[in-house]
């Protein structure tokens, strides 16, 4: 009978030690991972949504180059309509990204930004981007992708050259395709 005992308590110790790690990745691990970022500027999180007045600052201008991969499987075409652009702080600014999936069947895709230097990160604010959602493209399909940002006038005076870069992932196994209307969409 004490076999029987020993053993109930062993599995509810376990059980217990499931549910307190269960806790411990759901409550507090990300909370702990985003204060590592902003304390170590790592992961080059964009800003959120801009909070201040939008005044801009004519005497100074910022570069602002785009990038934009593929992980690896991802087949589509990608990239921005312009390298580099020139902005002021403060100026909203826009630009387009292109997609075109050469595939022969509908694929489902999802871009992860970031920033560099991380430490600009906390100064570009974007207020408008195809990140936000998952993009569905049908065979042949091409799609031109928005994403509207502004770089905040508090931008360390030393920052005068920014890169935003997405990477694309190919999400079409982990969620089937669904039509999605809220972006413009070009013929190929």
């Amino acid at each position: 009978m004490s076999e029987v005992i020993a053993t109930r308590r062993l599995v509810t110790r376990l059980l217990l030690v499931v549910v307190v790690m269960f806790c411990f990745g759901i409550f507090v691990l990300p909370p702990f991972y985003d204060a590592m970022c902003r304390v170590f500027g790592i992961n080059g999180k964009t800003a959120g949504a801009y909070q201040g007045e939008q005044l801009v600052d004519e005497q100074r201008q910022v570069r602002v180059q785009f990038l934009a991969t593929n992980a690896a499987g991802m087949v589509w075409e990608f990239g921005p309509q312009a390298d580099e652009i020139l902005v002021h702080p403060g100026e909203a600014r826009d630009m387009l990204f292109v997609a075109y999936n050469p595939s022969d069947k509908p694929m489902s895709a999802q871009a992860i930004p970031s920033v560099s230097p991380s430490k600009a990160a906390a100064f570009f604010h974007k207020t408008e981007c195809f990140c936000f959602t998952q993009q569905v493209l049908q065979p042949g399909e091409r799609i031109e992708m928005p994403v509207r940002f502004i770089v905040d006038r508090d931008l360390p005076q030393d920052v005068k050259h920014l890169t935003l870069g997405y990477t694309l992932f190919d999400i079409t196994e982990r969620k089937p395709p669904v039509a999605q209307a809220t972006l413009a969409r070009a013929t190929p």
